[in-house]
């Protein structure tokens, strides 16, 4: 499991698996978000499976699932909801963590340059989203 911080509250990660959550709330996460739709790769845990995992290691969960190249507005808005209420520290994952580190550029405050470099020492190049992270749509 390879955990990239993207702020003191949120970790992203490639998938995880069911031996993987009681890992995670031993490190002090209180909430996981499963950002991969299920049935994306033979061999992938359900969101059910990791659900149930989760309540059973006292972690809250939340599915909110993106299929590579179809991102939406609603799914930004779902992602900063579920930081909002969901106790922290959080991991997002999906596959590589691509899809939960856009999700959360795309809702965060700050400058495009911070965002963009916060994603890159994480290990994500998200320079594509430029366009989409201009200033005055990030607080700036």
């Amino acid at each position: 499991m390879q955990l990239r911080p993207l702020s003191k509250e949120l970790s992203a990660s490639p998938q995880i698996v069911v031996a993987d959550i009681a890992v995670l709330a031993a490190q002090g996460f209180r909430s996981i978000i499963n950002n991969r739709p299920d049935g994306e790769e033979p061999g992938q845990p359900s969101s059910a499976t990791l659900a149930a995992a989760a309540r059973q290691a006292g972690l809250d969960y939340r599915h909110i699932p993106v299929v590579t190249g179809q991102l939406q507005a609603t799914q930004v808005t779902a992602f900063a909801t579920a930081l909002a209420d969901m106790p922290g520290p959080v991991l997002a994952f999906c596959r590589t963590g691509t899809r939960s580190t856009t999700l959360w550029a795309l809702q965060a405050r700050g400058s495009a340059d911070a965002i963009l470099e916060t994603a890159r020492v994480a290990g994500y190049d998200l320079s594509g989203l430029r366009p989409q992270l201009g200033d005055a749509a990030h607080g700036q």
